[in-house]
């Protein structure tokens, strides 16, 4: 496409939509800014639920060990942790039909934030004849982890935005980040059945961290290039996605060199 320059308005006024944000780019800029920024909006929202649900649930005690002190809580624990992929299913399939679409990402969010602030507050656990988690209190290495996923995600971001205008296509991370995931499941069931301590979990923390980070600029370049503009949704849901397992990876990491 074409681009004419207007007239008020600076050649290189990126976010007015009138340079390109890749090179041969058929679409309209202004359109595609505007798909951004509602994906960006989304995401906000679900970070900031996130982190709301999370304090609460790590700084109250009584609602973290509420799930842990008798049957009924061990149950809603369970549902909890299973709720998001549950919900994940029929969202993959209805993310472009409103509002069914935010109400399932609602739920979803909810559901997702709930389970990462029950992660936070607690770490090990012993079993003798009933389940008993210890409260962490270990909120520098939460603080840490959180730190560090805003500063990763920001300059990653960053950055495929700068190699998207000069031309970088990341699309061939694709199946590269697929077969990754595939060995990093397969290493978390086997450390399931055979653990083999910190050493296993410095390694997975550091291995999820650096495929999560891919993840982000993959997806990154997708919601510059290729989601269409009923899938905000969607968008939003795998960069949300990204920054939930990159942060969750670091807090691995930084809890088992603490």
């Amino acid at each position: 496409m074409m681009w004419m320059p207007t007239f008020g308005k600076s050649p290189v006024d990126v976010e007015a939509g009138v340079r390109p944000l890749y090179p041969m780019m058929l679409e309209s800029p202004q359109l595609r800014w505007s798909f951004i920024r509602k994906v960006y909006s989304i995401l906000s929202f679900q970070l900031l639920l996130t982190v709301a649900v999370a304090t609460v649930v790590v700084t109250v005690r009584p609602v973290a060990n509420f799930f842990v002190s008798s049957g009924t809580g061990l149950a809603l624990y369970i549902i909890v942790l299973v709720l998001p992929l549950a919900v994940l299913i029929p969202l993959s399939c209805y993310h472009q039909q409103h509002p069914v679409n935010l109400v399932l990402l609602m739920v979803f969010t909810t559901a997702l934030a709930l389970a990462v602030g029950l992660t936070c507050a607690f770490t090990e656990g012993k079993i003798n004849r009933e389940v008993i988690f210890v409260f962490t209190q270990r909120g520098k290495v939460i603080l840490e982890s959180a730190s560090l996923t805003a500063v990763v995600v920001i300059s990653l971001t960053l950055y495929t935005f700068w190699a998207a205008r000069r031309g970088y296509d990341f699309n061939f991370l694709g199946p590269f980040l697929f077969g990754a995931i595939m060995v990093l499941i397969v290493f978390v069931l086997v450390q399931t059945f055979i653990p083999l301590g910190r050493t296993s979990r410095m390694i997975y923390g550091a291995l999820a961290s650096i495929i999560f980070c891919g993840y982000i600029i993959y997806d990154t370049d997708n919601l510059i290039k290729r989601f269409s503009y009923d899938e905000y949704v969607w968008a939003a849901v795998s960069l949300y996605l990204d920054i939930i397992n990159l942060f969750l990876s670091l807090l691995t990491l930084f809890r088992a060199t603490d």
